[in-house]
């Protein structure tokens, strides 16, 4: 099994760079001479430091264009606005220490998300041009980003100080996220499944809030593509002989056994179907040479959902299995960047997905948000005291078994459980993973036509976010989102309230950080007050970076349990309020609008 190292762009267009905007006063005959090195100087080391310190979701460093001369007036400001555009650059951060013409060097491309760092100096006022653009960028309805150092600094100290490389951070990899998904497409394989709302795709979000595409094939083409052979029969030789050796069977509940002839039909299918959803997604240019051109191009899709229930799964096998290997960082091929594939085409949760892998790099857990488990019921059931984190009480987070499984946790740092940046995870954790997980015969109940769902128990003490979008009618998207970590429960008590629902299909136990007030005052509030059946999981706590894309975006955020001092929005959202944050950030999305709602 590889490493994964070698690094690729499997969507078509290139990669959204970031464009760096050195500004500088532009009256000439010595003020503009005395600050040409400094200022220039400035946007060299943001470059540096961002491209050191960031990566794209496929795992190149991110790379960073610096306009040709410094910017001091409308001329120069549109040649660096060419070059800009020449270069693909996605968004723009644009760095001074002392004083310029506000409007007339401001960067005024609508689309691109922008900030400002103004140097704390107190040579020149780049703090007061700071002030000076940003009032310019609000007035003008093109909101951005303030950076400006706690400290003051000496001229001639090019350290930038951790504060502002936390903003740089956080405004950088939101802003990557909004260019990456510019141009790409989310695709349904299927349509609505069982009448859920998330999985009725509404092109007006993707369009409007995301700058995506929708694109959308019958569950039939995977049938034609099984039938005809439009797939590599090489790789799925290979393919197939990994999932046998690898992917273990476990129990199976159903009265009616299938035979081994039949189960083995149905892993021959999954196999396929998940080769084939892949190729859907982003093309394989081993059909051209197979005679299929068409199909070899693909979907360009950065996310795609798949229907399942239940006119496939009623007759076919279910695509639990193609979902969760899709959802994880390796295959049969090695160790790979993962792809997002909403169960049932929840789109909605789908693009939750989407936004926790550009923001992470990571893979995602998809779950039902099952049931809520307080310390009482626990306690009654199980005989067992909740304790540690999950003393409050413990969400249920369980699927059919599509979840990705980097959700067993047992990739490793340090010895704590971890989910890894695919260029990080080693051949262990994979073999790790994979031993934890048993994929037991679908339940007939739920899917007639046989599969496999995967089985695991997540290890605890993982931070996880999890979040999600919802659509109201009248409103808009609105995001939701909940920190918290993964819990483990002694043997028997998880045995228990596990075997109380489907035991076939992977669990995972969330106990998320109480504020004791509002949607968090206690963990039965944020079960109640979740927006649908299904949330997104990240690793990690994010939701402070959710916050600040879910801004550029002008999707407001409407239960969270981040801290304040950790929430960063553009400044123009200051002018709608700041003592209720969270009304401000709807007043202002309302204001502002979907940042292609116009276009």
């Amino acid at each position: 099994m590889n490493n994964g190292n070698s690094f690729v762009n499997r969507l078509k267009g290139s990669l959204p760079k970031i464009g760096i905007r050195p500004v500088i006063d532009g009256r000439r005959k010595g003020v503009r001479e005395s600050l040409e090195f400094q200022t220039m100087q400035m946007a060299k080391n943001a470059a540096k430091f961002l491209s050191e310190n960031l990566r794209y979701p496929n795992g190149m460093n991110v790379e960073c264009i610096i306009a040709d001369t410094c910017i001091g007036g409308v001329a120069e400001a549109a040649e660096c606005a060419e070059k800009f555009a020449r270069q693909n650059v996605g968004l723009s951060l644009t760095v001074t220490p002392c004083w310029c013409y506000g409007t007339e060097v401001m960067d005024s491309d609508p689309l691109i998300p922008k900030a400002v760092w103004g140097f704390n100096g107190t040579e020149r006022p780049g703090a007061v041009y700071l002030a000076a653009a940003l009032a310019g960028y609000s007035q003008t309805g093109l909101p951005a980003f303030g950076i400006y150092g706690r400290d003051v600094q000496d001229k001639n100290d090019s350290a930038i100080p951790e504060d502002v490389k936390e903003k740089l951070l956080r405004f950088a990899k939101a802003g990557l996220a909004v260019a990456e998904m510019k141009g790409k497409s989310y695709l349904s394989i299927g349509s609505v499944s069982m009448g859920i709302a998330g999985s009725v795709v509404d092109s007006h979000f993707f369009k409007n809030y995301l700058g995506m595409r929708n694109e959308s094939v019958d569950m039939s083409e995977i049938t034609r593509r099984i039938e005809e052979n439009i797939f590599d029969e090489e790789e799925f030789t290979k393919a197939l002989r990994w999932t046998k050796n690898y992917c273990k069977e476990g129990e199976d509940v159903n009265k009616d056994k299938s035979s081994r002839q039949r189960k083995d039909y149905e892993w021959e299918t999954v196999v396929k179907m998940t080769m084939i959803a892949r190729d859907l997604m982003i093309g394989n240019p081993a059909l051209a040479k197979l005679g299929f051109v068409e199909e070899s191009l693909g979907h360009n899709a950065i996310a795609a959902g798949f229907q399942g229930q239940r006119q496939w799964t009623d007759h076919f096998p279910n695509g639990d299995f193609m979902e969760a290997i899709l959802n994880s960082s390796f295959d049969w091929n090695g160790i790979r960047q993962p792809f997002i594939m909403a169960t049932e085409n929840d789109s909605l949760n789908g693009v939750a997905m989407l936004f926790g892998n550009l923001l992470t790099n990571t893979a995602q857990i998809f779950s039902d948000v099952r049931t809520y488990w307080s310390p009482e019921s626990v306690k009654r059931v199980t005989g067992t005291k909740l304790k540690g984190k999950a003393v409050n009480g413990i969400i249920h987070l369980i699927n059919s078994g599509s979840t990705t499984l980097d959700g067993t946790g047992k990739q490793k740092r340090n010895g704590k459980p971890v989910m890894k940046q695919f260029w990080e995870i080693s051949k262990n954790d994979v073999e790790a993973c994979l031993k934890a997980t048993r994929w037991c015969q679908a339940e007939k109940e739920y899917f007639r036509g046989g599969g496999f769902s995967s089985q695991f128990l997540s290890e605890g003490e993982m931070p996880v976010t999890m979040s999600r979008i919802n659509l109201v009618k009248g409103l808009g998207p609105v995001l939701q989102i909940a920190e918290g970590y993964t819990v483990s429960l002694p043997k028997e008590a998880d045995l228990k309230l596990q075997r109380r629902t489907s035991p076939t299909w992977p669990t995972t136990w969330f106990a998320p950080v109480l504020t004791g007030k509002g949607a968090f005052k206690d963990v039965y509030s944020v079960m109640a007050n979740w927006g649908a059946n299904h949330g997104a999981i990240s690793y990690g706590h994010i939701g402070d970076k959710l916050i600040t894309l879910a801004a550029m975006l002008r999707i407001p955020v409407n239960m969270h349990n981040v801290a304040e001092v950790k929430i960063y929005r553009p400044s123009a959202w200051n002018a709608f309020g700041t003592i209720d944050l969270e009304g401000a950030d709807y007043r202002a999305c309302k204001n502002f609008g979907p940042l292609y709602g116009s276009y």
